[in-house]
């Protein structure tokens, strides 16, 4: 058989697959099975517990959602204080925040010192690493190659397999801090084999932030400004948690629960960080501004800008697919507050970018979104913007090519995802082990020579 002949098999064999794989709707409702985790309400099915991180955006009374301004909290304390208090010192909270959700608790002036020097001097990678695991099979997209460099972490493991506590905790604290360095020569590697640029390598400085490290490796330069540095790190720190319901963080509990490397479980949340439904929505965000850009002739006219919304919540416009994106969530309602605060620093960064008027046009369709949502699709939900509406914005203005946009959000969640695989292996330790109820019906066994 040749090529063309495989793959006019492989359309066949779709058919098949696309045909036998179809369970009957009907009978999710009679099983009463919860399709995606979630109550008939929308509301997350309970299947664990946590103190790492709280989500709230809704109050139910008697099965009705009541809306509420959104909150976010780590190990108990408000994000917004969490901001409010590194921002008011003048230094920058990723490396604090790291530390809080990894031993629920904030560190004190010497325990922060201290992390953020293991930090930085974790972040240098082992003898040969770069060159044989990054740039010696560059990827056309950094969240796979992400993932390829975690599960390569566990070769130069001397002590891989141990899931006891302390061995867990210097794998994770090593995988935070490496993170970014494998993203930024991953992207180069990307960008000098698959773009024709050119490369430039720079090796960490154990001296800055999570944050300046990043612009730092990115840059041919290596140059930055402090708003600059100041608006990535408090995207990182807004970022870095989100409760244990989120895909990713629930990927790593289930993983984790088997008993598995720490390697292979970061793996598996980078894998499903990757999926467009999770993290690839700031990147949509982007497409579909851009698209508005081009079709709006007057950026502050607000019926101009509403008509253009109306064309793409009825499918006449940007990707037919009847979306807003960035609006709404699965849990806040009336505000998203990662939202509300990397908001409040954009505008800074756009007034030092010159860039006010695409600022503005953001604003204004935080605004207008949420009625021409009610009005053309004849709905009560309550909606508003997410972190993803302002991230793809935050992220072009410093800079950062789209292809970062996601293994940013990885290079800040695994923080998250560290906290939650330590709560399971120290608080649950029983395999997750859910019921699939078989709907197939029952055949008979049919001999090769009697097949149609």
């Amino acid at each position: 058989m040749s090529n063309k002949d495989y793959l006019e098999f492989i359309d066949e064999l779709t058919v098949l697959a696309k045909t036998n794989n179809k369970i009957n709707t009907e009978n999710y409702t009679k099983y009463d099975v919860k399709k995606g985790l979630r109550n008939s309400n929308g509301t997350g099915v309970l299947v664990g517990l946590t103190e790492i991180g709280e989500v709230h955006g809704y109050i139910v009374d008697e099965e009705e959602v009541i809306p509420v301004e959104g909150r976010l909290t780590y190990r108990g304390i408000n994000i917004q204080d969490i901001v409010n208090g590194f921002q008011k010192e003048g230094r920058h909270g990723f490396e604090e925040v790291c530390y809080l959700l990894l031993f629920g608790q904030l560190p004190n002036a010497e325990h922060l010192a201290k992390f953020r020097q293991m930090m930085g001097n974790y972040r240098i990678l082992p003898e040969g690493f770069m060159r044989d695991m990054i740039l010696k099979a560059p990827s056309k997209n950094i969240m796979n190659k992400l993932a390829r460099s975690v599960l390569a972490c566990y070769s130069y493991d001397p002590n891989p397999d141990d899931i006891r506590i302390k061995n867990v905790l210097r794998q994770s604290i090593e995988l935070i801090a490496r993170f970014p360095v494998f993203v930024a020569y991953g992207y180069q590697a990307l960008a000098h084999y698959h773009k024709g640029q050119s490369m430039f390598i720079h090796k960490p400085r154990p001296e800055l932030s999570t944050a300046e490290n990043f612009l730092y490796m990115i840059r041919q330069t290596g140059e930055y400004t402090k708003t600059e540095a100041d608006l990535l790190d408090l995207s990182l720190v807004l970022h870095a948690e989100h409760g244990g319901g989120n895909n990713s963080a629930f990927t790593t509990r289930v993983v984790s629960s088997t008993g598995t490397d720490t390697y292979s479980a970061i793996a598996a949340a980078v894998g499903s960080l990757k999926g467009p439904k999770h993290g690839g929505a700031n990147l949509q965000v982007m497409k579909m501004m851009e698209n508005i850009k081009e079709h709006v002739t007057d950026w502050t006219d607000e019926e101009e800008i509403e008509w253009y919304l109306e064309k793409i919540l009825t499918r006449e416009a940007f990707d037919k697919s009847g979306l807003i994106y960035g609006l709404g969530h699965a849990v806040y309602t009336l505000s998203d507050p990662r939202a509300v605060l990397l908001k409040k620093k954009a505008f800074d960064l756009a007034q030092e970018k010159n860039r006010l008027d695409e600022f503005n046009l953001y604003t204004t369709i935080e605004k207008l979104a949420p009625k021409v949502f009610v009005r053309v699709k004849k709905s009560k939900k309550h909606l508003c913007v997410n972190v993803d509406f302002y991230s793809g914005f935050v992220y072009d203005m410093l800079g950062i090519p789209s292809e970062l946009c996601t293994p940013l959000f990885a290079i800040s969640r695994i923080a998250g995802w560290c906290a939650h695989r330590l709560e399971e292996l120290i608080s649950v330790k029983t395999i997750m082990r859910p019921a699939y109820k078989s709907v197939v019906t029952r055949k008979e066994y049919v001999p090769l020579a009697e097949r149609q």
